[in-house]
């Protein structure tokens, strides 16, 4: 039990950081909470829902979301989101185990080896020229 209590802390804490809560989430279920791959994703992504809509409103009252974009991305969102379900049900459980690991794997070697870009959040940070 105790697990869970921490998977629960850290994908929260993860999450509210925007770096990917997900990941642990979906390791937790998959090793510990004995769920196959597209299972654990799936419940990841309705974890994702009410961390998402509570980030929304944080930003949009600190006046960090564009309005004007957000019907062009959410319909993008939702269509790829549909064809991305439909992928993981072909592929199957056993296959996205594999295709989970390499990705969590090259991001790990990503974040090890090569140094951020000098650019943060789409702004020129100016006390590096």
């Amino acid at each position: 039990m105790i697990w869970a209590f921490a998977a629960a802390f850290f994908t929260g804490v993860l999450a509210s950081l925007g770096v990917g809560g997900g990941m642990v989430l979906i390791i937790y279920l998959t090793v510990f909470g004995g769920f196959d791959q597209l299972a654990a994703q799936g419940i990841n992504l309705i974890y994702f829902l009410p961390i998402a809509l509570l980030s929304v409103i944080i930003h949009s009252k600190n006046g960090l979301i564009e309005w004007k974009k957000i019907l062009p991305s959410l319909i993008t969102g939702v269509i790829f989101a549909m064809l991305g379900a439909a992928a993981a049900r072909y592929i199957g459980s056993p296959a996205l185990k594999k295709i989970f690991a390499a990705f969590i794997l090259i991001i790990g070697l990503k974040e090890l080896f090569f140094k951020p870009n000098r650019y943060s959040c789409g702004k020129q940070d100016k006390s590096q020229e």
